[in-house]
């Protein structure tokens, strides 16, 4: 017989676990259960175990708002927030909820049960592998955005001619030992420039060999506001405060870009240079070609990046890759750069709902052909929402936001008696934007497959917080949002549980 729950969240991540906490709080008597197609816990934190990975906003916004960040760094290294998400789900009960080794590869809607069928590869301990399907009445894919199998590696010319080793972030070796070895990491992202600082430390040498240059912040690592905070205010209380200061400040900064990019400008230039060599080229590696925010800005803490290319154990290169050779990579402009190791660290892979097959009554469902209605559902899809968190601020700001309207969702439908709800555009030949308001190359290679967001409300994206908190509480229904009750299974939930908030 096939298991049937109220809701089934996809993915045991930072997203799933704070999901499955908001539905237990808000939704206490729904059934619910937590689909994990890895072996563990933790989603992004337990899959990267690539030197010195690390959070690229401050703990106090990327947290939890219901579990405070205890840590005195406010960036923290990836093992530190695995086990934060960890101690989380154990602390409600939440780590009973998941099923490891459940990979959710299709999920198909049927109108007339008002209802899910999820299609799930299992997978045990042992390597087994089998399959099982399950029914509910609404899925939540916090499954993430990107490939977990794989990262993006561009298919460069003559590499496998090099005689050295060829890595990506995203598959790194355990036993990989670079200490003594010339390195060179490709790329000009979070990562690599996370990893340069981490293995300067033991390496022989390290190059960064970036194409295009990015736009880099340093910050603290230690907030000197936060213990003077901790130590006047209750535990819950201090990280509010810290957590609100930090979106506030993120805010401001953010909208500074957007208005008055020349001066962004100029702030993260000369911070640069008061952190660098003199004479050292900011002009060629330091200076994008486009405004800060128009992609995704790098945040290092206390400066060790700047403070690696001072301190002579990394350099910054800016050229394309000509070719492989068996000593390193031949650079466009002539020169050559010896490895013993290269990292390639080129990207993601991003995908839509989790890379999961969609169907409705049959029909496929093509994200990339659909509109995002308040950033969380997809239109004429019934009862499935995905979360998906902000791309100038930290991730679970929004991602918590989700949970709540998912759940305000979910209350309004067992108040109204209602199987199904589903998101319908409210005008004929709306406009259709990109779903990321980014120019990186990750996220250009994958617009045709992600959804698209419309030019006004509830269509349209925001990637403001404070704003998105106001609507989520003083907001209005609109008339986009179809509910019905069709013949069927019962409303999900009781029908006697109280009512938090108006959904926005």
């Amino acid at each position: 017989m096939t298991e049937h729950l109220d809701v089934v969240i996809v993915g045991a991540g930072l997203s799933g676990v704070g999901a499955a906490y908001r539905l237990q709080t808000m939704c206490p008597d729904m059934t619910y259960t937590i689909l994990e197609g890895r072996r563990s816990m933790g989603g992004t934190w337990d899959l990267f175990r690539y030197p010195g990975v690390r959070s690229d906003s401050d703990m106090y916004t990327l947290g939890y708002p219901f579990r405070p960040w205890d840590d005195a760094r406010s960036i923290a290294d990836g093992p530190s927030i695995l086990r934060y998400i960890r101690q989380t789900a154990a602390e409600h009960g939440i780590d009973r909820r998941i099923r490891y080794g459940h990979r959710v590869v299709g999920a198909s809607w049927s109108s007339a049960d008002s209802r899910w069928t999820l299609d799930v590869q299992l997978t045990d301990p042992d390597g087994t592998t089998g399959s099982s399907r399950i029914t509910c009445n609404f899925v939540y894919l916090c499954s993430g955005y990107y490939r977990y199998d794989r990262g993006y590696f561009p298919d460069f010319p003559g590499r496998d001619r090099f005689a050295g080793l060829l890595v990506h972030p995203q598959q790194w070796p355990e036993d990989l030992d670079y200490s003594g070895k010339k390195v060179v990491i490709i790329g000009s992202g979070a990562t690599a420039v996370t990893l340069g600082p981490a293995m300067a430390a033991t390496a022989s040498s390290v190059t960064v060999l970036q194409r295009t240059p990015t736009w880099i912040a340093s910050a603290p690592s230690v907030d000197p506001l936060a213990e003077k905070v901790k130590r006047r205010l209750p535990r819950r209380a201090a990280h509010g405060v810290l957590r609100w200061k930090n979106v506030t400040r993120g805010t401001i900064f953010f909208q500074l870009c957007q208005r008055r990019p020349g001066t962004a400008r100029e702030m993260l230039l000369k911070q640069a240079a008061a952190a660098l060599p003199d004479g050292f080229d900011i002009a060629t590696h330091l200076t994008p070609p486009y405004r800060p925010w128009d992609q995704r800005m790098c945040l290092v803490p206390d400066g060790d990046f700047f403070a690696a290319i001072r301190a002579g154990t990394m350099s910054l290169v800016t050229d394309r890759v000509d070719t492989f050779t068996e000593q390193g990579i031949r650079l466009a402009s002539g020169g050559e750069l010896e490895a013993d190791i290269v990292v390639s660290a080129t990207g993601l892979e991003l995908v839509a709902c989790g890379g999961i097959r969609i169907s409705v009554d049959g029909e496929e469902v093509d994200p990339g052909q659909r509109f995002v209605y308040r950033g969380f559902m997809l239109s004429g899809v019934p009862n499935l929402a995905f979360c998906f968190g902000y791309t100038n601020a930290s991730w679970t700001l929004r991602a918590d936001l989700t949970s709540k309207a998912v759940c305000r969702l979910l209350r309004r439908m067992r108040r109204q008696g209602a199987a199904r709800v589903v998101p319908r555009p409210d005008r004929e030949g709306m406009e259709a934007r990109p779903f990321l308001p980014l120019t990186s190359g990750y996220v250009n290679r994958a617009t045709a497959r992600l959804p698209k967001q419309g030019p006004a409300a509830p269509w349209r994206i925001r990637q403001n917080y404070v704003l998105d908190v106001l609507d989520a509480t003083f907001g209005s229904r609109d008339r986009c949002l179809e509910m019905s009750s069709p013949p069927g299974p019962p409303p999900v939930g009781a029908p006697d549980a109280p009512e938090e908030v108006a959904l926005s």
